[in-house]
């Protein structure tokens, strides 16, 4: 179904509240429409964990940031109705396809509400749009792009990410720079994951970063999160001296130490994906996910996936993580050599552009906070 656009200047609508890895993978949408109607008002709602990564993002007009739980007050979506459809929008693109952000593209009021077809879009999703698109693409990026075909766009040939540089983050770059100072460059490991299911051990991680300090001459900061702080310990007493504790990140530092550095290394989790969205070649580790459909996007990366693994995607929360655990040293330190002497072949991915508006000016998000959230601040991790 081909939707009829009316005028150079239609009022749109991105729905991808959560998680942090498919925010990023969501990037490069803003920008195909950007560049498929340049006078648009483009605007994106998210939840306040991921809206301070995408605040300032080039491309978008607005962000609007929403409360975590704002689905269980009636007066938060009594408000969210009211400053939705003050905003007059024509479009919703609902990347998400699932019942809350379903139920947030009908708030908005718009006659033309696309989205994805089952067994992509999933729950009540599908039947809040009433336009249902059917990707034939595997990778979430080129699905996601794939719902620009109602409004006769196609997949772009340049997929373009375009996170800001953020400001008040030197502290984390001075960091990295102290921590490289006998050392050539630096990488990244992530040692935590959403997911037990997702979680590779602390002394095979250990190995990577004495490898990557022997023979690469490589300091690797571990950053973590929350309660993997003492699993990010426990790799660095196991490292040789080659590892580095990171302190308390925020997203918006996380983006900032990652472009700082020459590798980034972990599981299927956001910080992975934002890492490539900077432009940081990254190696990533995949049990009960497929690379194939949610790996770091771009020929630079490397997936490390067990031999014979099996791909569950659905799988989390407290499922046993044994595929993980197939996951060998050798494999990991393999792709790390890879990676690192990439040469460029395979799809034009641009990581540092700015979008501009029709005049001709820089166009990026400004936050506007409905529902009543509390203060996002740097984005949670």
């Amino acid at each position: 179904m081909k939707i009829e656009v009316r005028g150079e200047r239609p009022r749109i609508l991105i729905v991808r509240l959560s998680a942090i890895g498919d925010c990023v993978l969501t990037v490069p949408l803003v920008h195909a429409l950007r560049n498929m109607y340049p006078g648009a008002h483009l605007s994106w709602i998210v939840d306040e964990r991921a809206a301070g990564l995408l605040d300032g993002l080039a491309g978008l007009d607005e962000l609007l940031v929403i409360p975590r739980r704002w689905h269980r007050s009636i007066s938060s979506i009594l408000g969210i109705r009211r400053a939705l459809r003050r905003r007059h929008f024509d479009i919703v693109i609902d990347p998400q396809s699932l019942t809350k952000s379903g139920l947030l593209s009908r708030l908005t009021g718009a006659s033309q509400r696309i989205c994805f077809a089952p067994p992509v879009g999933r729950e009540l999703g599908p039947w809040l749009g009433n336009v249902r698109v059917r990707p034939t693409r595997e990778h979430v990026v080129e699905q996601t792009l794939q719902l620009i075909e109602p409004l006769g766009g196609q997949n772009p040939t340049n997929v373009i990410f375009n996170l800001p540089q953020y400001q008040g983050t030197d502290a984390i770059a001075d960091f990295a720079a102290v921590c490289a100072r006998r050392a050539s460059n630096i990488a990244v490991v992530n040692v935590g994951a959403g997911w037990p299911s997702k979680l590779w051990s602390a002394d095979r991680f250990a190995s990577v970063v004495r490898y990557l300090g022997v023979e690469h001459g490589l300091a690797s900061i571990v950053v973590w999160h929350g309660g993997e702080r003492e699993m990010a310990v426990d790799v660095i007493s196991q490292s040789g001296g080659h590892g580095h504790l990171a302190p308390v990140t925020s997203l918006r530092e996380l983006a900032t130490l990652c472009r700082e550095s020459q590798l980034f290394i972990g599981s299927d989790t956001g910080p992975l994906h934002i890492a490539a969205a900077v432009g940081t070649p990254c190696v990533g580790l995949y049990g009960p996910t497929s690379p194939a459909r949610c790996g770091p996007y771009g020929s630079q990366h490397r997936a490390v996936q067990p031999e014979g693994g099996v791909r569950l995607v659905r799988m989390r929360g407290g499922s046993e993580n044994s595929l993980m655990q197939k996951i060998r040293v050798d494999q990991v330190t393999a792709a790390c050599k890879q990676a690192l002497q990439h040469t460029d072949q395979g799809p034009r991915v641009t990581y540092e552009v700015v979008s501009t508006n029709q005049s001709g000016s820089r166009c990026t998000a400004n936050a506007s906070r409905i529902g009543q959230p509390r203060l996002a601040g740097g984005g949670t991790r």
